[in-house]
């Protein structure tokens, strides 16, 4: 979808500065920017608490005004600007994220067997659990879940092992966890 003429005169008018142009772009796209944010939570499993999910979106807005209104200026029109904001968006949330998620220190880690490697009943109980899961979803939903989270494949990978198309294999992964999300409760 090409660039509306609202969008333009939009995106025009808030790069010039003009009055009231930011206030217009923020009303136009803030319903936008949530839905990114609480979707990218979603898929990511992260739980947002509405402080959180404010101060991401705040986050984005933030990156679009920076460097006087940079990110807007780099877009080239190619797409309509709702498809542009939702891959800045996407970005911003997930860098955010990213930086926000705690990494375990080594001393939080039990350590069994003296070396933190999982005892054989550990890692035969959690291979079973995993084969219990995989076994709740069809056959090409296991194998991409499979392929991707057990074995590191990219989505080229995948989409050419199991015959996917390739922009399919991430709401078949998507999918895939809702389901197997649902079976482990």
């Amino acid at each position: 979808m090409a660039l509306s003429e609202i969008d333009r005169t939009l995106l025009q008018n808030c790069v010039a500065r003009k009055p009231r142009a930011w206030e217009d772009f923020a009303d136009r796209f803030l319903g936008l920017v949530i839905h990114v944010v609480d979707h990218t939570a979603q898929s990511r499993s992260v739980r947002l608490t509405l402080q959180d999910a404010e101060d991401l979106a705040a986050e984005v807005f933030l990156t679009l005004v920076n460097n006087d209104f940079a990110v807007l200026r780099r877009f080239r029109g190619e797409s309509s600007l709702a498809t542009y904001l939702t891959v800045v968006s996407r970005r911003v949330v997930v860098r955010e994220l990213l930086k926000r998620k705690p990494t375990a220190n080594l001393r939080d880690v039990p350590r069994v067997n003296g070396n933190g490697a999982d005892s054989a009943e550990e890692r035969v109980s959690n291979r079973e659990e995993v084969a219990r899961l995989l076994d709740g979803l069809n056959g090409k939903e296991a194998d991409v879940v499979r392929l991707y989270h057990l074995e590191g494949k990219s989505y080229h990978e995948i989409s050419s092992a199991v015959g996917v198309p390739e922009n399919s294999i991430g709401p078949t992964l998507s999918r895939a966890r809702a389901k197997m999300r649902a079976s482990a409760q």
